[in-house]
């Protein structure tokens, strides 16, 4: 095996592969990159078995060169240490060598390194199947559902169904929901296919492949009972689905509400951060307090003191309401809706409020409130 191929378009592809290279991995052979020259170009393998990623670098692209001087063939390469020597070196091309099996001589014309290689048989056999249940949806589109949503995926491992997020699809509906059961976020898209499923798809493998996606226009998305795939461009990404029955969240969501606040979105952000400044030791907590003639934002810590700050720019019809609750759950919510105003709904004491924008229906958010003493 060998190629020549241009740094930069050698990095992309080592970047998206590395998504899938994890040193956790039981199998020690998962920690190398599958290297394949053939008659399409260079191929790199990646997985951890939860996650795999085959991406391409072909020869050319819009008649730029990319790939030159190559023999067919394989072998398995550390992917740490192969990444790190392309990021470092500093020439405009690498050309990459297999001696005997076992040694792969990389160098920049300046800077040369012999890699201890394995035979690209030892690899484990990877169902590269794009079966099942198909989409396509924009790119942009895409990540806009990821963005709005991912966030309020849990992150602890404790209960892995909450680490997904619910994509089910019907009636010409795309509906993503997330939870880590203390907030909630879900986003409903239009799509043109007629298409029926419901997949638990790891958030995290969402903000993965959202990030690997840069130019391509579109986005083909496959589902079955136990995986998810994901073909963009010249990479190919699959995920297995987090097994388990997501918690039915459709009738949690509040219908009306009892009382409403409408505020600037960028004020109140930055008046929960400063407020939030001494609420650290309470899992930054801070509390708003709502009548129609003032709002209110304030926190308050026994070691540290408090603080407290109105807003300007609101909107308030209800009694007076206080509602405490985690302002970094809150920021993040509002800056899902990239929206210059937000409206608050709450029904009471203790109760989950919605966070909507009057000019966007199709997301809906759903935060708890924290009791204080």
């Amino acid at each position: 095996m060998r190629f020549k191929v241009l740094r930069e378009e050698l990095l992309k592809a080592i970047n998206i592969s590395s998504k899938a290279i994890s040193i956790k991995t039981p199998i020690p052979v998962l920690n190398n990159f599958k290297l394949v020259v053939d008659d399409k170009g260079l191929t790199i393998v990646s997985s951890n078995n939860e996650l795999s990623i085959v991406t391409r670098v072909p020869y050319a692209i819009k008649g730029k060169t990319l790939l030159t001087d190559t023999k067919n063939g394989g072998t398995l390469v550390n992917a740490k240490l192969f990444g790190e020597i392309a990021r470092k070196v500093e020439g405009s091309q690498l050309t990459v060598e297999l001696f005997d099996d076992t040694i792969v001589n990389v160098s920049d014309g300046r800077s040369t390194y012999k890699l201890n290689s394995i035979k690209v048989e030892e690899y484990p056999e990877l169902d590269l199947d794009t079966t099942g249940v198909s989409l396509e949806l924009e790119t942009k589109v895409l990540k806009k559902v990821v963005e709005q949503t991912a966030f309020a995926a849990s992150t602890k491992e404790q209960r892995p169904i909450m680490t997904a997020v619910n994509l089910e699809a019907s009636d010409g509906k795309l509906i993503a929901t997330a939870t880590d059961s203390a907030r909630l976020s879900r986003k409903q898209i239009n799509i043109n296919k007629p298409v029926k499923f419901v997949s638990n798809v790891p958030a995290r493998t969402l903000i993965e492949v959202t990030s690997m996606m840069e130019h391509e226009p579109t986005i083909n998305l496959s589902f079955t009972e136990k995986r998810a795939t994901f073909e963009f461009g010249n990479t190919l990404v699959i995920s297995r689905l987090i097994g388990g029955e997501y918690p039915n969240t459709a009738n949690i969501i509040p219908k009306t509400s009892n009382y409403y606040l409408v505020a600037n979105a960028k004020e109140l952000l930055a008046v929960m951060e400063r407020v939030a400044l001494l609420s650290v030791e309470r899992e930054n907590v801070v509390k708003l307090t709502m009548s129609e003639t003032a709002v209110e934002v304030s926190s308050k810590s026994a070691q540290i003191g408090s603080a407290s700050e109105p807003l300007t720019k609101f909107s308030f019809n209800g009694d007076r309401f206080e509602v405490s609750f985690n302002a970094f759950y809150l920021m993040e919510a509002i800056r899902a809706f990239g929206a210059e105003d937000i409206k608050i709904g709450f029904i009471g004491d203790m109760r989950p409020f919605v966070l909507k924008n009057d000019k966007d229906d199709s997301l809906i958010q759903l935060a708890t409130p924290v009791r204080t003493y």
